[in-house]
């Protein structure tokens, strides 16, 4: 499939066409390929803007030192539950719609993956000393320590409740829950400080993902899956079954999620909290523009999961989709990123702006990758898939740790956009063969 199937200013007159009529924008929304990815896309804005919200609040009322460890901590938990996830969540898209028994199987990933979770969080604290010299101080204290083991679990559990509503193509659900997520954590950083510092930061993050993870299993997931019950179950039978397809799916996976997770605990420690702080702030608003062709990529995977014949079909569409969307954000960001960023505070402006340039100028690249990522679940070629996320991986840590002490957190931007435009360059050549 070639990329002149869709040249600008074909793709611009179809947008406006279906724009200024109201039967097509309706008849737009109903195709299950946009309609998903615009919940997960809008999922992501909400997350975004009420995220952007929460650490302004945060910056206002903490020193820079703590959301640096913050921010720290958080990713340290995330990384975890990645880690903790070993492929469950891509099984769940590609298996759970022609199940035979879905309810033991969504169970038995829970119960898996909280178990798993549990494991990795009490190895990560009893070797925090060597993972994290900063960090140490968490496994000090009890409260803290058990605190991040149970934030741990919970955040693996919440990213399994998003695949299932991915895989019954509700992905509406997935908004409802993050948005609840996003309201209840903004005011709880003005309570804690009382009583806490860095805790506080990483406490309102736990409590509030906790609230809607209890009203997603209660409340949302019956309505997915009829007669849903949240019962602890471990089906093996059912899982061995799905091993082949999500062990390499897994390490796929762990490529892509843990480099914005380790890119954190790495500033941290090489140039200090303060510096990982600018560095969090450039990614997060970033995360905005990433989240565009990520969610297109899930719902491919998810409509190719269940339509495999109309693959090549929804690939144009997805692509279509993804640069209408992206390529204004990231001249609208460029535009306006520095007032984005003076809302955190000068220091913030004055340090991360050319960061957040060089991400965004990165989204586009990216968003190859990642469309050509769900052709590749689809197809079943999880070894190229994981060489692509693997290689990406690699030369981002890689260089940026080598260049990160003389460049200081832009050499991470660089390391970024250049994997993204050596892949990019490899997806062309290959022309997103289906």
């Amino acid at each position: 499939m070639r990329l002149s199937d869709f040249p600008p200013f074909k793709v611009v007159a179809e947008a406006v066409n279906i724009v200024t009529s109201r039967k097509k924008l309706e008849q737009f929304v109903a195709i299950p390929l946009y309609s998903n990815a615009f919940y997960l896309m809008l999922n992501t804005g909400v997350m975004a803007l009420f995220g952007f919200f929460f650490w302004i609040v945060v910056a206002r009322f903490y020193t820079e030192a703590e959301v640096g460890l913050g921010s720290a901590i958080i990713s340290a938990m995330s990384l975890l539950s990645i880690i903790s996830l070993v492929g469950l969540n891509i099984s769940l898209v590609r298996f759970l719609p022609h199940a035979d028994r879905p309810q033991e199987l969504i169970n038995s990933c829970y119960t898996l993956g909280g178990l798993i979770s549990l494991v990795v969080a009490v190895i990560f604290l009893a070797g925090l000393g060597f993972w994290s010299p900063a960090l140490a101080f968490v496994k000090q204290n009890a409260i803290f320590a058990s605190a991040f083991i149970v934030f741990t679990m919970l955040w693996t559990l919440q990213s399994l409740v998003n695949y299932t509503f991915v895989a019954r193509r509700r992905a509406g659900f997935v908004l409802s829950k993050n948005t609840i997520f996003s309201v209840l954590k903004v005011p709880l950083p003005v309570l804690f400080v009382l009583f806490f510092h860095t805790f506080g930061i990483v406490a309102s993050w736990g409590v509030a993902m906790a609230v809607a993870l209890a009203v997603s299993i209660f409340m949302f997931l019956p309505k997915v899956q009829d007669s849903y019950k949240p019962v602890p179950t471990l089906k093996l039978s059912l899982l061995k079954d799905m091993w082949r397809y999500s062990g390499g799916n897994y390490l796929a996976n762990l490529f892509m999620g843990c480099i914005p997770f380790i890119l954190p605990l790495m500033v941290v420690n090489l140039l200090g909290a303060q510096q990982n702080a600018y560095f969090y702030i450039a990614w997060m608003i970033n995360g905005l523009l990433f989240a565009i062709p990520f969610a297109v990529s899930q719902s491919l995977f998810a409509e190719g999961s269940h339509f495999e014949d109309k693959l090549k079909e929804n690939v144009t569409k997805s692509l279509k989709f993804t640069y209408l969307l992206l390529v204004p954000a990231v001249i609208v960001l460029i535009l306006v990123g520095k007032w984005v960023l003076l809302a955190f505070g000068q220091s913030y402006s004055a340090n991360a702006l050319h960061l957040l340039w060089v991400l965004n100028v990165s989204s586009l690249p990216l968003a190859l990758t990642h469309i050509y990522s769900g052709i590749l679940r689809v197809t079943g070629r999880i070894k190229e898939l994981m060489a692509i996320w693997g290689f990406i991986a690699l030369v981002v840590v890689l260089v940026s740790y080598l260049i990160m002490p003389v460049t200081g957190i832009i050499g991470i931007g660089y390391a970024w956009l250049g994997a993204q435009a050596v892949v990019a360059i490899y997806v062309l050549v290959r022309r997103l063969s289906v």
